[in-house]
């Protein structure tokens, strides 16, 4: 079940998102008749005979060969993932980590270039910025608050432009349709991370992004329980264009790393998955447990419902501080002071008839010392868990300076806008009158 046509029964009708979200890319199992879908906990598969075990490998054939490659409780999730997010095909990784690295070794190597927005999460800055870097890779960074600086970065061996729907934890929202603008221009993909705002809220294909990936730890998972990531494929941009061509020769040409297939050619709107399927994922490692992507079918069932209350608690927690005499600032989107309140009205799916921002928001506490104030905050809190993650059913609260940026110098943090005061909220799902208690005593009790 996708959200385009196809000849199953009941495909001339597009279902709804909630719907796709219970029941994509999963049918009763054949064997058994089971409902949900089975965990085949299963490291490889019995090939039919000799010819069948040479066409799955030549690529001829699909089926599974070995779990590091693909495996069908893994492709329930990649099915589903694509069909929330309106793209040709996905690939499902270890973590959201692994996911961004596949999605973007699949198309750079030694001596290319990469134009990314300076607000990443902090550790997505140091994967470009330094172990791209190790690996040969140069990253430039640069404000996403002018999609120009995009266009005055990219350089002839640019390869990739890349940026989050809503940066972490800035939660400052980029102009997709602007950037992908210009990377269209030069012949480059555009690379969006969608994990805060997750599919429901925004699908960035609608505004001509190219390659979406999620932590899907986060949102997708939305319990705290399982690391996963997927990367999803448009199927719209065109390796073979004349803009193109000659900055991805290994999209059109005979794959040295796989039997010599051409991933453009014989797979076409969804070769690129399979190149990063066949020559990154497969070769590096970062596959999927099958339990794992188990875990996060079931959070994504109700990821339509959870999202709706993240946005609505943290709306109601974002106007609390706002009007909260010992909050010198706030930022979060969905509020119409926020400069990217605009914006966000324009790609996010409305809540309550306000643009959905996600649950994630971050303020500063009015005192003499704010970060020793911010610390103090964190440690008087009663039930909002302090710990290193977002999307989560509860409340977490977290420094990001001194915990998820850690390894940023100052100039990198004043780049990313963490400032020494800045503290980060995850809003839960709980019932939004207990949130704001803690967060009450809990500012008090950090400025008494």
């Amino acid at each position: 079940m996708s959200s385009e046509k196809d000849s199953r029964p009941g495909a001339d009708h597009d279902y709804g998102f909630g719907t796709r979200a219970i029941h994509a890319g999963a049918v009763p199992d054949p064997a058994t008749g089971a409902r949900a879908t089975p965990i085949h906990q299963t490291t490889s598969f019995v090939f039919d005979s000799a010819e069948h075990a040479a066409s799955l490998f030549n690529l001829q054939t699909f089926g599974n060969v070995y779990s590091r490659i693909s495996n069908p409780t893994v492709a329930v999730l990649e099915e589903r993932v694509a069909s929330l997010e309106g793209g040709r095909a996905a690939l499902a990784c270890a973590t959201g980590m692994a996911a961004q690295m596949t999605a973007l070794l699949a198309i750079v190597k030694a001596g290319d270039h990469i134009v990314a927005a300076s607000t990443l999460y902090g550790g997505t800055v140091g994967q470009l910025g330094i172990g791209f870097g190790r690996l040969g890779i140069e990253t430039t960074f640069v404000d996403p608050e002018d999609p120009d600086n995009f266009r005055r970065a990219i350089r002839p061996n640019t390869r990739a432009v890349y940026g989050e729907t809503l940066g972490n934890p800035l939660v400052n929202v980029l102009d997709i349709e602007a950037v992908a603008a210009i990377a269209h221009q030069h012949g480059v993909p555009l690379v969006i991370d969608n994990t805060v705002a997750s599919p429901y809220l925004c699908n960035p294909f609608a505004f001509g992004a190219d390659i979406v990936v999620h932590s899907a730890t986060k949102y997708l998972g939305g319990h705290g329980t399982t690391m996963a990531g997927v990367v999803v494929e448009s199927g719209k941009f065109d390796w073979g264009s004349p803009l193109a061509r000659d900055k991805f020769p290994e999209m059109l040409e005979p794959s040295r790393a796989y039997h010599g297939v051409k991933f453009y050619e014989t797979f076409g709107d969804f070769g690129y998955t399979m190149k990063a399927r066949m020559e990154v994922n497969r070769t590096f490692g970062g596959a999927l447990s099958p339990l794992n992507a188990w875990l996060i079918l079931q959070g994504i069932e109700t990821l339509h419902l959870r999202m709706q209350a993240h946005c609505r608690n943290a709306l109601h927690v974002a106007r609390f501080l706002g009007d909260h005499p010992l909050v010198s600032w706030v930022n979060y989107p969905g509020l119409e002071s926020s400069r990217h309140h605009a914006l966000a009205t324009k790609q996010f799916r409305p809540v309550d008839g306000l643009p959905g921002a996600s649950g994630v928001l971050t303020f500063g506490i009015k005192a003499d010392d704010p970060a020793r104030a911010g610390e103090r905050f964190i440690d008087a809190c009663q039930f909002l868990s302090h710990l290193a993650n977002i999307g989560d059913a509860k409340t977490l609260v977290i420094h990001p300076a001194s915990t998820t940026h850690r390894q940023l110098d100052a100039a990198e943090l004043a780049r990313a806008g963490v400032r020494p005061d800045m503290i980060r909220l995850s809003v839960g799902i709980e019932d939004a009158a207990d949130i704001v208690w803690d967060i009450d005593q809990a500012l008090r009790a950090a400025t008494r």
